[in-house]
């Protein structure tokens, strides 16, 4: 992964980053790492496993900024390898401005966050009629265009990854007919246009106040319902009716400024592209959450559900009986909750690094378990000249551990047994549980160990507390200008 992104840098460039910090990634099979330069330039490099969702993403971003949308600029690419380089946007996202402002102020969404989401509602129909002028079609990933076969994926997105898997019961040929019918209604609608198709919080950044926009890869033909129901019902953004009213007329106001507007042919259709985003997110919760067992997705669950609850006492848009049906159950199941996971919060892993020279680290929780694992099998960095004062902070060292195939039969089965317990702890309501790593030296291999297991804890479990200990650090060599990944 990073030899990858550091080759196309030096292309690009003509030198090394000095530092290389890994990026979380929402739900998504893509990669990204801030790479530092020597002058203390960052840029963004992403690493995607879809060569043509790759291509739909450089090519769009390239016609956008021919037309001075706010996207960023795409550096350099490598097809083959599946990376590029990007600008690098910041770390601010506008669900990050308005989790940081709720946590100032407990209560009703934020006044002060009102100013940022009319802006990005001003920014959305330029990307919808003007960069749908300019891009590419014939690109676009998986589909061309939100057609009834894209519509009825989602549709079968929500039954068979939340409905199924959440054992939500349904009568199979009655939400069939309830589908059909809502298809019917979503196709009414102009679809002659840019549908960004994943235009929600946590994909627009915020740099100098203004939105930036990104991971619009999935856009294609569409209609422009969709994408302002997308940002209006983000689950988790939890914006109240008389905002979301008052947003929507905001945008239309926006809209009409670039395209003509029939505000009440718009709001007939408008509820139904409510109804198949909000399928669609459950969907994709149900999939994150309970196939691929990544917990902080389910949290967003009792949101989608108070949402359907609203809807459901507006009344749905069409006679969908079994669906209706379908929603009850959920509001039920979930609105109450104040969050989705399904096990309980409080357990908290301590991972450890440590030299088996200075013994193994005392049990500081005072229950006596965990794992301890010997990674000396391993070849140790620290014979090499270049490695000795480094660290297995260093990215340097990271690269030379991760191409080692001890190691990576090592990390499989470390990760299978530590994911294996931890869900059983979670399931029993455990609350300590510690892993340790240690090597000769406890700088190199077991600090790589311990730092990567943290990293994809992280990821997995979103209700699992993490503290991490390298117990010989006060010992490690620190030469002026080494740079690390700390």
């Amino acid at each position: 992964m990073y030899a990858r992104i550091l080759r196309l840098y030096e292309a690009a460039f003509g030198t090394e980053p000095t530092d290389v910090r890994a990026l979380g990634a929402d739900g998504s099979a893509r990669s990204y790492h801030r790479l530092v330069g020597s002058d203390g330039s960052t840029v963004i490099g992403g690493v995607g496993p879809e060569a043509e969702e790759n291509e739909a993403f450089w090519s769009y971003s390239r016609a956008f900024r021919s037309i001075g949308l706010h996207v960023p600029e795409i550096f350099a690419t490598d097809a083959e390898a599946g990376v590029w380089l990007m600008e690098d946007l910041g770390d601010t996202t506008l669900f990050a401005a308005l989790d940081a402002e709720r946590r100032r102020a407990p209560g009703s969404f934020p006044e002060s966050m009102l100013p940022a989401y009319r802006r990005v509602l001003e920014w959305l129909p330029r990307f919808q009629v003007e960069g749908h002028r300019v891009v590419d079609y014939g690109v676009a990933y998986p589909r061309a265009a939100f057609d009834r076969q894209s519509i009825q994926w989602d549709l079968n997105y929500f039954k068979y990854h939340f409905l199924k898997l959440a054992h939500v019961p349904f009568r199979e040929a009655a939400l069939e007919r309830d589908f059909a019918r809502l298809v019917d209604l979503l196709l009414a609608a102009d679809t002659d246009h840019f549908l960004y198709r994943d235009f929600q919080s946590r994909n627009v950044m915020l740099r100098d106040g203004e939105p930036w926009f990104i991971d619009y890869q999935g856009g294609r033909r569409g209609a422009l319902q969709y994408d302002v129901a997308s940002l209006l019902y983000d689950a988790k953004a939890d914006i109240p009716d008389s905002e979301r009213a008052s947003l929507l007329e905001h945008y239309l106001d926006a809209l009409e400024a670039v395209h003509p507007v029939d505000r009440a042919q718009f709001l007939e259709v408008y509820p139904g592209y409510v109804l198949v985003r909000i399928l669609q997110a459950m969907g994709a919760y149900g999939y994150r959450g309970f196939f691929e067992q990544k917990a902080r997705f389910l949290k967003s669950v009792p949101y989608a559900a108070r949402n359907i609850a609203g809807i459901l006492e507006s009344g749905l848009p069409l006679d969908l009986p079994e669906l209706e049906t379908v929603f009850r159950r959920i509001v039920d199941r979930w609105s109450d909750e104040p969050d989705g996971s399904p096990s309980p919060a409080g357990l908290r892993v301590g991972i450890n690094s440590f030299s088996y020279r200075r013994g193994y680290p005392g049990d500081e929780t005072g229950h006596g378990g965990g794992f301890v694992f010997d990674c000396r099998a391993i070849p140790n960095p620290g014979r090499q000249e270049r490695f000795r004062d480094r660290t297995g902070l260093d990215t340097g060292v990271a690269r030379f551990i991760e191409a080692l195939p001890e190691a990576g039969a090592f990390w499989d089965s470390v990760r299978a047994l530590v994911d294996a317990q931890v869900d059983t702890y979670r399931a029993r309501g455990f609350t300590s549980l510690t892993v340790s790593f240690g090597c000769t030296g406890g700088q190199h291999r077991s600090v790589y160990f311990a730092e990567r297991l943290a990293a994809h804890l992280r990821e997995r479990y979103a209700d699992v507390g993490l503290g991490v200990l390298h117990r010989e650090s006060a010992r490690w060599p620190r030469p002026a200008g080494t740079p690390t990944t700390e």
